[in-house]
């Protein structure tokens, strides 16, 4: 197996003030590699969203450590590790968060700038990227004048504007009818592969964790092959 861009080692999360501590995560291990997908299906409650926090450093863990392209995150600082996340992660979510006062091009373009690029390289990448998930011509539409299942498609444009090395989706189609889940998931599926990106994305629909490379689930805090 080729080295691992992203890997949780014995990550470990408790939550307390709320009564009696709750261990939600244990002891989690996962080593994902370039080009992999890996599907994480496990019952609401679980510890799902807590896992991608960790991994998408937007968490911090109780025990364990995050690594990423083999680099430990244990010891960054809150500057170091929200540059870790623009330079190396996307993230996709169930609602798709977008910014409801600009177009989808801009929405697209404005994480492009936050990273340096100028508003022209950003524009161009971001109406390529918009044409790739089928919506060239919705590139001045704003969230309220798209579906729900475009504005999901733009979210995915923007996840991997900044060419991530890991993509983190959580429900990436738990908010879209079925046939318009499919839609989008092909699509997710189509640009993980064509750029070669590491991807852990929490699913509840069988369907759709089938088709990824491998499925782990949270079993007693840790992470286990379903």
């Amino acid at each position: 197996m080729p080295d691992p861009v992203l890997t949780l080692s014995h990550v470990g999360r408790t939550y307390t003030g709320l009564g009696s501590p709750l261990n939600v995560l244990t002891d989690a291990n996962l080593e994902i590699a370039a080009g992999e997908l890996v599907g994480l299906v496990a019952p609401s409650g679980a510890g799902k969203s807590t896992l991608l926090h960790i991994a998408g450093l937007l968490e911090y863990p109780d025990r364990g450590d995050v690594l990423l392209q083999g680099r430990s995150c244990g010891e960054m600082d809150d500057d170091a590790r929200t540059e870790a996340r623009r330079m190396h992660l996307g993230f996709i979510y169930q609602f798709h968060h977008l910014l409801p006062e600009f177009s989808a091009e801009e929405n697209v373009a404005l994480p492009q700038m936050l990273m340096g690029a100028s508003k022209a390289e950003a524009g161009q990448k971001a109406r390529g990227l918009l044409e790739n998930v089928g919506l060239g011509a919705r590139l001045d539409h704003r969230p309220a004048r798209l579906s729900g299942g475009e504005q999901q498609r733009v979210a995915i444009a923007r996840a991997v504007a900044n060419n991530p090395v890991v993509l983190l989706a959580d429900e990436p189609t738990g908010n879209l009818d079925p046939a318009t889940a499919e839609t989008v998931f092909d699509l997710l599926l189509s640009l993980v592969r064509d750029r070669g990106m590491a991807a852990l994305i929490a699913t509840h629909n069988p369907d759709l964790a089938g088709r990824m490379d491998r499925i782990v689930t949270l079993s007693d805090g840790g992470l286990v092959a379903a």
